[in-house]
């Protein structure tokens, strides 16, 4: 009996790898089976331009011919991590005080993925706020582009601002929705 290819599912599982260059990845399904096609263009749908390796995800998959593929994303989470500060910086900080900052609207300038690091600019200010890659990983995501749109939560570190959450801002949105 041949296997219907018009058919969507759910799928719940963790990303295998994402490239942003090669402009796709892989997700590996909780319930086991073929590797699900991950292209960039279903992430800028849902409004990120990466996600971290490890990053758990929900999507809605579509067999066809070449395999199954991803077609749209319900959630991402981070990848788990342990409940130690991502960088010295952030050590003397409540982590609960970090949750209590204002999302900030910010643009990225640049970010160096190779260099782990890059700055970005919250709407109406003039001065750069550090992104670091750990930072990144922590929220879920691999790597920013020029121009991307953020929501940030920022703090005054030892080197001057600095972001220590980020979130693509589509999901700001949704989250700022709900509370």
């Amino acid at each position: 009996m041949a296997e219907d290819l018009n058919s969507m599912y759910h799928v719940r599982g963790q990303v295998k790898w994402f490239d942003p260059v090669k402009g796709f990845g892989f997700v590996v399904s909780d319930e086991g089976g073929p590797d699900i096609l991950l292209h960039v263009n279903v992430l800028r749908n849902f409004g990120q331009s990466s996600v971290a390796d490890g990053a758990g995800i929900e999507v809605v998959t579509h067999r066809t011919e070449r395999g199954v593929q991803a077609v749209e994303i319900v959630s991402i989470t981070p990848p788990a991590r342990d409940d130690s500060p991502v960088l010295t910086d952030f050590a003397h900080l409540d982590p609960e005080d970090i949750q209590s900052r204002p999302l900030e609207p910010a643009r990225v300038k640049w970010f160096d993925k190779g260099k782990g690091f890059g700055f970005a600019n919250v709407f109406g200010r003039s001065e750069d706020v550090f992104l670091h890659i750990e930072v990144l990983r922590q929220s879920g995501l691999a790597d920013l582009q020029p121009g991307e749109a953020l929501a940030m939560r920022v703090i005054d570190g030892k080197r001057g601002r600095m972001a220590a959450e980020v979130m693509a801002w589509e999901l700001a949105l949704g989250a700022n929705r709900e509370t």
